[in-house]
Formats: structure tokens, sequence, C-alpha cells
């Protein structure tokens, strides 16, 4: 029982620890719908295009189901993920990019999304590393935009 009760702590702690490697969340200053229309604004203002916004919270209301503040927002530039997707197709699992604004039981609203560098080592892609620092660049500078006043 112990072994089982070790094993199960183990896989957790591994489990969490590569989510937090793969993933990065940002503070919010805002609530969960404005983080979004942040962030939607400032993909749009670089000519990137947003496919699609779910809200989580209103998909869990409509089984009779409670979920607090959780929407995800579609998006990508095709001119990039094009050039991912000539080197590994399976990336598009990962594409087009996807961010997630969510309350903590605490009420805190965070903005996560997975790291460009996580989408590449997941799917092998080696020979667009420019393509992946540019990736990070702006996705920090969308999270920063989307979640900190005065941005």
């Amino acid at each position: 029982m112990l072994r089982g009760l070790l094993t199960g702590f183990f896989l957790f702690f591994t489990l969490h620890i590569l989510a937090a490697e793969n993933t990065d969340s940002h503070k919010s200053s805002f609530s969960v719908p404005v983080t979004l229309d942040r962030l939607e604004a400032a993909i749009e203002a670089k000519g990137m295009h947003v496919f699609a916004r779910i809200d989580h919270a209103a998909g869990a209301s409509r089984v009779d189901m409670t979920l607090r503040p959780t929407e995800l927002l579609i998006f990508g530039n095709p001119k990039v993920g094009t050039r991912l997707m000539q080197e590994s197709q399976t990336a598009g699992l990962d594409l087009p990019l996807k961010a997630l604004a969510w309350e903590d039981a605490e009420g805190q609203v965070w903005l996560t999304l997975n790291t460009a560098e996580y989408v590449a080592s997941r799917h092998g892609i080696t020979g667009q590393q420019e393509t992946i620092r540019k990736m990070t660049a702006a996705l920090d500078a969308f999270a920063r935009t989307a979640t900190t006043a005065g941005q």
C-alpha cells in the first residue's frame, strides 16, 4: 500500500513539474473576460488571427455544473504555424496556439499558455530556432499586454 501511495505521489509530482515547465502563467490584474479581450486586441493588432473563443464556465452551466471563470482563446498566424507543420505535421495538434484565462480558488485570474519551446520539443522541431525565439517573445509580449495595467 505504501508503495502504491508513493508511486501515485511521484507521478502526480512529476506531471505537475512537467506541466509547469511546459506552460507560462501570468497573474492578471483583470477579470477573465477582460484579460482575454485585451489578449485578443493585442493579437489582432499584430495581424494575427483569432479562430475561436470558448467559455468553459458557460459550457459547464449548460450541463448544470459550476466552474470558476475559465475561457480559452485559439489564435495564430498561418504563415508561422505552417513553417512548424512543414517540419512536423503533428505540430497541428498544438497549433493554432491557445491561451487559457482562468480564476483560481482565491479569485486570482491567470493567463496560461504552452511555451513555444514545448510545442517544438513535443513535435521534434529542430530547424526552426529563430521562429521559436520570435514566437516566445511575441507570446510573452501578448501576455504582458493582456494581464498588466498600463500596457
